[in-house]
């Protein structure tokens, strides 16, 4: 089985879902980062489970909703793990990486992993494609706890409080992943208006007492809980579906393909040794004799010599053709 996004309606109800699993995608994120020494992997089981359930989520919240550009999750905070970041774009490629400055301890929750003295964020952040001048990326960030302050121990409950407080969307998530696949399913409650509502619903915008009492989403979502991760990982998206929603009367859309891909370049890698200045530069080269940068995402290395740091500082209009060299 390949990846893939399923987009599905429950007809007459309003409800929709999408599932996406995440084979041959994650597979090469996880080969890329593996550490090639020892054969081993540069991040513990649980940053890499984290990691995935992380990918899969963003693939799915970017395909749930119409935007150009790419959306960003990040969980930080003040345990071992201080930032994992998953970043899907407008045709769902997808990269995930993580910064851990301790020991990740077996089994670890989010609230061990990076909530361990309620310091702990999520951060969702919608960058466009075409930013007009002046406009900053979207941003909203909720704590790692729910609203009685307790931690929450799974990335799943932390993006279904986060989608409750921002867009007021009922929202029910089951994530899994390991190092084969990672995968997800969303069930959410339809927008009371526009085109992604079902006509004829009676529900009206800023019904916010109606939050939670739907009985139609309510069943579902009780369905959806009762999918096992190992059946979220391994069975075909079409048997999922039969198995959790036999009784309902699914819409199954075409299918849309995810894959990992990275956006660095030696371009954007250029301007930022721009931004760290000719001096500290000139400093790094008198050093190590090149300026050698590894892309956190995909592991790929840049590296510029004397010569091509000369070219990334030499003003615009006058640069000479960039080094023939081979990185």
């Amino acid at each position: 089985m390949s990846d893939s996004l399923h987009k599905f309606l429950f007809e007459g109800l309003p409800v929709r879902g999408a599932l996406v699993q995440l084979r041959a995608g994650w597979r090469e994120l996880l080969s890329r980062r593996a550490t090639a020494s020892d054969g081993g992997h540069a991040f513990a089981p649980e940053v890499r489970c984290l990691l995935g359930e992380m990918s899969a989520a963003v693939c799915l919240m970017h395909a749930n909703i119409k935007f150009d550009g790419a959306l960003i999750l990040q969980v930080f905070g003040d345990g071992p793990v201080k930032l994992a970041v998953a970043e899907s774009r407008t045709d769902l490629g997808f990269r995930a990486t993580a910064k851990v400055v301790g020991d990740v301890a077996g089994d670890a929750g989010l609230e061990a992993m990076l909530n361990l003295r309620g310091q702990g964020r999520c951060a969702i952040t919608l960058d466009p494609s075409e930013r007009l001048p002046g406009r900053q990326p979207y941003q909203g960030v909720v704590p790692l706890h729910g609203d009685r302050r307790e931690p929450l121990q799974h990335l799943s409950e932390v993006l279904e409080h986060y989608m409750l407080q921002s867009e007021q969307l009922d929202t029910r998530l089951v994530l899994a992943a390991d190092d084969r696949c990672a995968a997800g399913l969303l069930i959410q409650r339809l927008p009371a208006q526009g085109e992604d509502n079902l006509s004829g619903s009676g529900w009206k915008r800023g019904d916010e007492d109606s939050i939670g009492r739907s009985e139609d989403f309510n069943r579902i979502a009780m369905l959806a809980a009762t999918l096992r991760n190992d059946e979220l990982l391994e069975l075909a998206p079409e048997q999922i579906l039969k198995r959790l929603f036999w009784q309902e009367t699914v819409r199954l859309f075409d299918p849309l393909a995810p894959r990992f891909a990275c956006t660095c370049s030696r371009q954007r890698v250029a301007g930022m040794l721009r931004g760290l200045g000719r001096d500290e530069v000139d400093s790094l080269l008198a050093e190590r004799g090149e300026a050698e940068v590894a892309c956190d995402f995909c592991g790929a290395m840049y590296r510029f010599d004397a010569v091509d740091v000369g070219e990334v500082f030499v003003a615009a209009g006058q640069q000479p053709p960039t080094s023939r060299s081979v990185n």
